[in-house]
């Protein structure tokens, strides 16, 4: 399988610079989605488009063993600053989180299955907006699942390029490895009036200076310290110039977790730090918007994965997964099925690290056919069997205490 890999290496690399060319934002990747949808059409699969808005669900093969291989498509509203010849052409907008490699891996993998004997069916479910949220909060992963993508589906697997881990090695390790996520949104209110007369004002960026010094503190006096978690804000606006103080300050932001009692704890916190803008003579508006939950591995589909990677690229090259509470929309299908997410090395040689989200993020793009065979590979196992030799069923594989199904 690396071997075939390598040799559709051209096709890798021309997909993924094309959709590195041409980004899209959220749900609207029409031109993605098209090519996606045109290219597995193309290789036999039978292809629905418009799956989550803009989602596309393609199948190949048949039976109720289902596997499923998930690529997001989204790119994020970021100026490139990499000057290369396959640099984004529409500016204000990039590949910065690596979804083109991702997007480009995934047909690969559907070309290498298609040329397959399958022992049950293989699902592709290319994601729209793994980056953002519709207007009700729900981000591609949730749309999807809504629909039905994951109906019937036994296992899904995904990767996620790691441009801080050198290429050629892969990352998976069982359990919650990347965290949940809410937003919260806020209107701290008071009474305007004249810079030069504070006295007869509640002045709300008073008021705004004491909540943020209470949200600053949630993490470190309020959580166990052995849990992990971050409450951040992310915007802070409020009036028009300098010589009126405003009636309001409106301030919004994110927290992360990876337990749900966490979660909790800390819309509690959250609340009772607003509550100080009360106490201090103004008013507060408030509300939370319910991301996705954390992302947890399934220790056994996570032990194919490690094991498929040890024959493919040596043992030597597979390691754990880094935890990080930055969130990952593929927790969403992990609740309806069994699998899990590796890493994919793609550090560039001799060049600065530039992380995810970064103008100058870039990949080395031999890591391609590593990914590409390694989605190809495990889904053919997952098909067939499990890696203690059992039937790949729901109970051979069946989720573990305090695991996600």
């Amino acid at each position: 399988m690396i071997k075939a890999a390598h040799g559709i290496s051209e096709e890798l690399i021309e997909w993924r610079r094309d959709f590195h060319m041409h980004p899209e934002i959220g749900f609207d990747v029409q031109r993605t989605a098209g090519i996606v949808a045109a290219a597995l059409e193309g290789m036999g699969y039978r292809v629905r488009s418009g799956v989550g808005k803009t989602g596309v669900v393609a199948e190949l093969g048949s039976g109720n063993r289902v596997v499923a291989i998930r690529a997001d498509m989204d790119a994020l509203p970021i100026l490139e600053r990499n000057e290369t010849e396959y640099a984004s052409t529409l500016p204000g907008r990039m590949h910065a989180c690596g979804h083109d490699a991702h997007t480009a891996m995934a047909l690969g993998a559907a070309m290498l299955l298609s040329r397959q004997q399958l022992e049950g069916t293989v699902r592709f479910l290319f994601q729209p907006s793994e980056e953002a949220a519709d207007d009700e909060g729900l981000s591609g992963a949730q749309r999807m699942a809504m629909e039905g993508a994951m109906d019937g589906v036994h296992f899904v697997i995904a990767q996620h390029v790691d441009p801080e881990m050198p290429a050629g090695r892969i990352g998976i390790s069982p359990g919650a490895t990347f965290g949940g996520v809410d937003s919260w949104y806020g209107v701290i209110m008071g009474v305007g009036g004249h810079g030069a007369h504070p006295d007869k004002t509640i002045d709300p960026f008073f008021l705004t200076a004491h909540v943020i010094t209470a949200l600053n503190g949630i993490v470190s006096r309020r959580l166990d310290p052995l849990k992990p978690a971050a409450v951040s804000i992310g915007s802070l606006h409020g009036g028009e110039t300098e010589n009126v103080i405003p009636e309001s300050v409106r301030i919004t932001g994110t927290l992360r977790f990876m337990e749900a009692t966490v979660r909790e704890l800390l819309h509690t916190e959250i609340r009772r730090a607003f509550d100080i803008a009360t106490a201090l003579g103004g008013g507060y508006q408030l509300r939370f918007e319910t991301g996705g939950p954390p992302m947890e591995n399934h220790p056994q589909v996570s032990k194919v994965i490690a094991q498929t990677a040890a024959e493919l690229i040596g043992s030597g090259n597979v390691g754990p997964t880094p935890l990080s509470l930055g969130a990952e929309d593929f927790g969403s299908f992990l609740e309806r099925a069994p699998g899990a997410m590796f890493t994919l090395g793609t550090q560039r040689e001799g060049r600065p690290v530039f992380g995810l989200h970064h103008p100058e993020f870039d990949i080395d793009e031999s890591a391609l056919p590593i990914g590409t065979a390694l989605l190809a590979e495990t889904a053919l196992r997952l098909l067939r069997a499990d890696a203690d030799g059992a039937s790949a069923s729901r109970a051979s594989l069946a989720p573990l205490p305090g695991q996600a199904s």
